[in-house]
């Protein structure tokens, strides 16, 4: 069975007119048209290609990158509305709807969603949910702490960005942790910081723990070096300050600078850190 919204790695069967046949192993064909056909092939030839279904809902493959898949995440554009429900632009010639008993709340033609992307139950076709929350597991994950991850910001509290969490959990970055400007749609690393009892994990965008505090040392030495082995930060810095330079957290940095103390790799001056002379 082809799956939609997947890829697939087939097998060119035979060369038509409209396009190529493709196959897998268990005879299950689909058309690649010739718009989407490789400028060279040989029949018996394996290609990966995305299966979705045309404008008269029949299976059909393409080469190009969809930009979602089944089971998944995206940030999409909508492009219409219509007396059925709206339209996103998925990267695909027929757009993906997502039906009015689907959204969470009504979409305006020009505005950008998260959406997850899914087979209709009843039909059976791919469409498109902005009611996110039964898509993202609430059991425990298996995620280790300081583990990173990949995320997708969904919305934002009082609290703090609310992020989609490799694509299966829920998962927060408190508002003291976010030191750079993010905004609903972006996709980034991040870093677990706490696994909740109720499933939700606690995220932050600087590694912590011994993989942090040794990234994020040798970061502050490299910078030191870069800037002639004195750099204008210190104790007292602002945390703007020091991610404006750095791009960390005055946390992440007060921990890195005290670990090369300790190797006594560098000095501690009233307004700015330098390396240990004699080893510049």
């Amino acid at each position: 069975m082809l799956r939609l919204g997947e890829f697939h790695k087939l097998i060119i069967d035979r060369d038509v007119e409209p396009g190529l046949y493709l196959r897998n192993d268990d005879g299950d064909e689909v058309l690649l048209p010739g718009k989407d056909m490789p400028k060279s092939f040989r029949l018996g030839e394996v290609i990966e290609v995305f299966v979705y279904l045309d404008h008269k809902e029949r299976p059909i493959a393409t080469t190009r990158q969809p930009l979602i898949q089944t089971g998944r995440f995206a940030y999409l554009r909508c492009t219409s509305t219509t007396g059925i429900g709206a339209f996103v632009d998925w990267g695909m010639d027929k757009e993906l709807l997502v039906p009015f008993a689907n959204q969470e709340d009504s979409m305006r033609k020009g505005d950008s969603y998260v959406v997850y992307m899914g087979l209709d139950e009843v039909t059976g076709r791919l469409v498109g949910y902005t009611k996110l929350s039964k898509f993202l597991r609430c059991e425990k994950s298996d995620l280790k702490r300081y583990e990173q991850v990949d995320l997708l910001v969904s919305h934002f509290t009082e609290l703090g960005a609310n992020v989609i969490v490799n694509d299966r959990h829920r998962g927060m970055i408190f508002n003291n942790s976010i030191f750079e400007e993010i905004h609903v749609g972006d996709r980034m690393k991040g870093y677990v910081k706490n696994v909740r009892v109720d499933g939700k994990l606690d995220i932050v965008l600087q590694p912590e723990g011994e993989r942090g505090v040794a990234d994020s040392t040798a970061l502050v030495y490299a910078a030191i070096e870069k800037n002639g082995g004195v750099l204008p930060l210190h104790d007292k810095s602002s945390a703007e300050d020091i991610y404006a330079m750095l791009g960390i957290s005055k946390k992440v940095f007060k921990r890195a600078v005290s670990a090369l103390y300790k190797e006594r790799r560098i000095e501690l001056n009233k307004d700015s850190i330098s390396i240990t002379a004699g080893r510049a």
